[in-house]
């Protein structure tokens, strides 16, 4: 059976291959506008605000998660009932931790990338 199997895998990754699509990046063309560059990126005008887009995005799901962690190490905390509650507690210490470092890296990703755009902050 394995002397079957591994052609057969073999022949289905080439054919995969070979029925690639372009990227959309093959696409833009090097005399185009920087408005199509702006479009083709989803509305980012340049490096720097599209890494500040993507970071945030993780940024953000790591809080959601962080968040999650809290209402675990709660539900860990309530279902002890007046045992043993140290798994809670590190649960509920971790996440907090977690929050603290996504809001510091959050303040800091957008400050350093917010002030190499030359965007102003108003002050």
């Amino acid at each position: 059976m394995k002397k079957f199997l591994a052609p057969v895998l073999g022949l289905l990754l080439a054919v995969s291959l070979l029925t690639i699509e372009p990227a959309a990046a093959q696409l833009i063309d090097p005399a185009d506008s920087p408005n199509n560059i702006t479009t083709a990126t989803g509305g980012e005008g340049s490096a720097r605000s599209l890494a500040r887009t993507i970071i945030n995005f993780f940024l953000y799901f790591l809080g959601l998660v962080a968040t999650i962690m809290v209402i675990y190490g709660g539900f860990l905390y309530i279902t002890a009932g007046g045992g043993d509650t140290e798994k809670a507690k590190k649960v509920l210490l971790y996440a907090a931790i977690g929050i603290i470092v996504v809001l510091i890296s959050f303040a800091l990703v957008n400050t350093l990338l917010r002030s190499a755009d030359g965007v102003s902050t108003g002050f």
